[in-house]
């Protein structure tokens, strides 16, 4: 082949992951501090570059050569440990050591900067990372969160002795957190959790058997179980802390039996635990225990949403790349009608759960200074994108791969890792039915429902708006929260429909986040999207009425072009 003739199959390896999604930073300006995002512009360059190269090749490299389980050294002795690829074991340098990912809500002097972060600065970097690697962001969620909930409820001598391991940027030294919640016959009914706690002087024995647990060499995790003669129900279930080794360096009485044979995160070691008597702390107050890790689960489900996202990014990131320079029938792909539909479905959903990803996170971060109404609003916004985000990705990921073709098929390249991947968040830390009754209970028990409208009407009150927009907007707004209403006031009668209700809420509150955004960008395209999602998600549609392609759709899928006549984003008209 000529070296001036383009190849047929567009690759854009190499190339950075940052670059190629230029409303990251301007829409992360939003979330952070100035200072702050100056201060982080050259980190999420860097981390952008090497996520579109040499974490990739990592990230490849360890998928294809999981973890394995040792039970014996070489000697005979019972000795178990889990045997991680070099390339994982590099990747767990890189965001664990290089950039801080887990430290960096917790401590100063991560990458330089005097006092801890908020969350948005964490999930803005992690969504770079994980459109490389998503397994490895499983110990990076449960090892923040573990360290959050460990501050927050842990008796003081338990925090001192085990809080600085959670948050040094010392890999060698660093203990990583995990979680053992899941039980063979509980599933989600943590009510169900048959695990026993029995008295130890100032400790506990546990004894018996978890099911799925991700990371299940971490050095610590957080365990539920039930205290022997506690109740039954929730309210006999509490919170424990689990070392890997006591304090004498013995290994603690718990075994890992065998590794999960896993669809996806196939980089990520994931096994089956049996307690046999390992000695465990109290976290926080007997009986209480999902109250408690709840705020952990609250963590670990906007984890489970920024990694959706960041999954999306990349599929997005791919799918556009490959139909804005492969040609087919004498023109681009990008410029034929049906992958303009597919890609316009595919960047909506995209957008929608970056922009969630962002609100929630500075929803936490507003709760945790203690504002008004902050924390209903972090109750519903978490379960709402790891419930709809999570979804969207499986599709996402599927069409990006579709628009790549027969390569997008073959393993050599992200798309599969991306689809397998993604089916993982819709099941982690609760099935999509499970989380979707949970914004249910949210509104019930938290008022979470006056709290996000609240929201969304201080965000339209800072958006210029055509009046029939606004009115739209209005409309949207009043039918989804009537609708949740009902949902939450018929209760079992009701609960068939508590997805629809859920996912009713995550279209309109990304609709008019993205729409505020798009007015403190100055940003008429993303104004654009925030109606289309009002459009395309909550509008009535007569699916067999046809339509014409409306003329400032190529537009819309090309970058924006410098040169081209500007509206302002008040001037954005019904769509």
């Amino acid at each position: 082949m000529p070296a001036t003739q383009e190849h047929p199959v567009p690759d854009r390896h190499g190339s950075s992951l940052f670059e190629a999604d230029p409303e990251l930073a301007a829409v992360a300006s939003l979330y952070l501090p100035a200072d702050l995002h100056r201060h982080l512009l050259s980190h999420l360059q860097s981390l952008g570059a090497l996520a579109g190269g040499t974490l990739d090749e990592l990230a490849l490299t360890a998928d294809r050569n999981p973890p394995t389980l040792e039970h014996r050294n070489r000697a005979g002795v019972d000795a178990q440990r889990i045997v991680k690829h070099p390339a994982y074991v590099e990747l767990e340098r890189v965001a664990f050591e290089r950039y801080g990912l887990a430290a960096m809500s917790h401590r100063a002097g991560v990458l330089g900067w005097p006092a801890p972060m908020p969350p948005a600065a964490k999930y803005a970097l992690s969504y770079l990372l994980v459109q490389a690697e998503f397994g490895l962001c499983c110990p990076l969620s449960m090892t923040d969160s573990l360290a959050r909930t460990l501050r927050k409820y842990g008796a003081p001598a338990l925090v001192d002795r085990h809080l600085p391991g959670l948050v040094t940027q010392d890999f060698d030294a660093l203990t990583q957190g995990s979680m053992f919640m899941t039980e063979q016959g509980a599933g989600s009914d943590i009510a169900a959790t048959t695990v026993r706690a029995v008295p130890d002087g100032d400790a506990f024995r546990l004894y018996g058997d978890k099911w799925f647990c991700s990371n299940p060499d971490a050095g610590l995790a957080m365990v539920l179980a039930r205290i022997d003669g506690a109740p039954q129900g929730m309210a006999g279930v509490s919170l424990f802390l689990l070392p890997r080794r006591l304090d004498g360096g013995q290994a603690n009485a718990y075994r890992i039996i065998r590794l999960k044979d896993k669809l996806g995160t196939r980089s990520m070691a994931s096994g089956e635990i049996r307690l046999e008597g390992a000695r465990a702390w109290l976290v926080g107050e007997a009986g209480r225990g999902f109250q408690q890790m709840a705020d952990m689960v609250n963590n670990s489900r906007l984890s489970n949403g920024m990694r959706a996202a960041g999954l999306m990014r990349r599929a997005c990131t791919e799918a556009f790349h490959v139909a804005r320079n492969r040609r087919a029938f004498g023109r681009r792909l990008i410029e034929l009608p049906l992958m303009r539909r597919q890609l316009l479905k595919i960047l909506l959903a995209t957008e929608q759960a970056r922009t969630m990803m962002f609100q929630a996170a500075d929803a936490i971060r507003r709760a945790d200074a203690g504002e008004q109404g902050a924390y209903a609003l972090t109750r519903i916004l978490t379960p709402l994108i790891k419930f709809r985000a999570c979804r969207d990705a499986r599709r996402v990921t599927g069409d990006a791969m579709e628009v790549r073709g027969g390569c997008g098929y073959i393993e050599e390249w992200s798309d599969p890792r991306l689809v397998r991947d993604a089916h993982l968040g819709s099941i982690w830390e609760g099935t999509s039915n499970i989380v979707a009754l949970d914004v249910i209970r949210a509104i019930r028990r938290e008022r979470s429902l006056p709290a996000l409208r609240a929201h969304l009407a201080a965000l339209l009150d800072a958006t210029p708006l055509q009046a029939p927009v606004r009115a739209r907007i209005d409309a949207a707004i009043e039918r989804a929260a009537a609708f949740a209403t009902w949902v939450t006031e018929a209760k079992a009668s009701g609960e068939h429909e508590a997805r629809r209700a859920a996912s009713a809420l995550y279209h309109v509150t990304t609709a008019v986040a993205m729409a505020w955004e798009a007015a403190r960008l100055d940003a008429p395209r993303r104004m654009q999207l925030a109606q289309l999602v009002l459009k395309h998600r909550l509008l009535p549609q007569d699916p067999l009425e046809p339509a014409d392609e409306p003329p400032w759709l190529p537009a819309l899928l090309e970058p924006e072009r410098t040169d081209a006549p500007r509206i302002g984003v008040a001037d954005v008209a019904l769509i």
